[in-house]
């Protein structure tokens, strides 16, 4: 099995330093729920990474970018849908921002410098995504991605997609909160339990 490098842990202080989102929102605050969404290559890994981040409501796996008639893994796994799998993620703004979801997008759920693959799968539908659904969601996603190429936080260029959301189809149901059912099938000891090791050593506030 080919592993997945987690982005390192002195990157990620970078992220933190630079970039100034290490702290905590205001918990005075409590503005609505809100939804994010998106795609880092296989979604069981990104998946449970959003999931253990405090702040978080719900994590669904699934499909977006194509239509609902090919929103379907087999479908999808054939890499000619435009679909890429996703993850939608519920979160309270007044316990997590939209920007420390990036900051765990790009620090640890994947690597953003892969094109259309992700470790040891290939294909469009394990591209690297942010699919925005406002347009503040969509200028925290450029200018977070202006501010790590100007800090030249990776050694190669970022080739995330910032694209609108034209709609979030969940994947089926042996889908969904994969990792954690599945612990020690080898996809994920090998892949994304170590990303999870690194959520919870780079960013300590945010872990749950």
């Amino acid at each position: 099995m080919i592993s997945i490098k987690p982005v390192s842990r002195h990157l990620s202080c970078i992220l933190c330093l630079v970039l100034g989102l290490a702290a905590l929102p205001n918990a005075n605050a409590a503005p609505a729920e809100q939804t994010a969404v998106f795609a880092g290559g296989c979604f069981w890994g990104v998946d449970a990474v959003f999931k253990h981040v405090k702040g978080v409501t719900g994590v669904v796996s699934g499909y977006a970018g194509g239509d609902a008639s090919t929103a379907h893994y087999e479908m999808v796994s054939e890499g000619n849908t435009g679909h890429a799998e996703s993850v939608q993620v519920r979160f309270d703004p007044a316990r997590v921002t939209y920007r420390q979801l990036l900051q765990v997008f790009f620090g640890v759920a994947h690597d953003p410098t892969e094109l259309n693959r992700q470790g040891p799968d290939t294909g469009s539908q394990y591209r690297s995504a942010i699919f925005y659904t406002s347009t503040e969601q969509l200028q925290a996603a450029q200018s977070y991605i202006g501010k790590l190429t100007a800090a030249h936080v990776f050694p190669a260029p970022i080739v995330t997609q910032v694209v609108p959301l034209r709609q979030f189809y969940p994947a089926e149901e042996h889908h969904q909160n994969y990792l954690a059912l599945h612990p020690y099938q080898p996809y994920i000891v090998f892949n994304d339990m170590p990303k999870l090791t690194q959520l919870r050593k780079q960013f300590p506030a945010l872990y749950q």
